[in-house]
């Protein structure tokens, strides 16, 4: 599935403003500490933020943490562990509250944050955003609607672990 997972689910941007304007009126997330600190810059509080302090699998800059570290003082922050190549149970209940939560929430993951877009935008209302990065070519805009919704179902429904549960917990169908 890497293949699949390599592609794009939306049009890469390398300018937050421009991002922005193309974003949905729904909730905003932001999947990664680049990606947020881009959006942090722009002005803009993500509805809920999942980092991990890695990008590439190294320790982000200083500037990246200090930008992630300032969306501190205007979210809650919860923290959650999800080992690499995984979405943890505990992962998916901290995602499934944070979009419920009307005040921002920023998930600090110790491990790794790579796959979550996929339960984000299976869990999102339609008319969300998600946004993650692509390595090396910037930020993507994956627009929540019924069927991203379904192509994420589909795709986490292929992988390894018990994703009847995973399901259960996001409050997916």
């Amino acid at each position: 599935m890497r293949g699949e997972l390599k592609e794009p689910m939306g049009p890469i941007f390398t300018d937050a403003e421009r991002l922005l304007a193309e974003a949905g009126d729904g909730p905003l997330v932001a999947v990664g500490d680049v990606v947020t600190y881009h959006l942090e810059r722009a002005g803009v509080v993500p509805d809920v933020a999942v980092v991990d302090g890695l990008t590439k699998r190294e320790e982000v800059d200083d500037d990246v943490a200090e930008g992630v570290a300032r969306l501190g003082g205007e979210a809650r922050e919860v923290r959650v562990e999800n080992p690499a190549a995984s979405v943890s149970r505990e992962l998916a209940a901290a995602l499934r509250e944070a979009l419920a939560d009307p005040e921002p929430t920023i998930l600090v993951v110790d491990g790794e944050e790579d796959l979550v877009a996929l339960p984000a935008i299976a869990a999102a209302p339609p008319g969300a955003s998600v946004v993650y990065g692509q390595p090396d070519e910037g930020m993507v805009l994956a627009a929540v609607t019924g069927e991203s919704k379904e192509r994420m179902r589909d795709l986490l429904g292929r992988m390894d672990g018990d994703t009847e549960a995973l399901f259960e917990i996001l409050e997916i169908d």
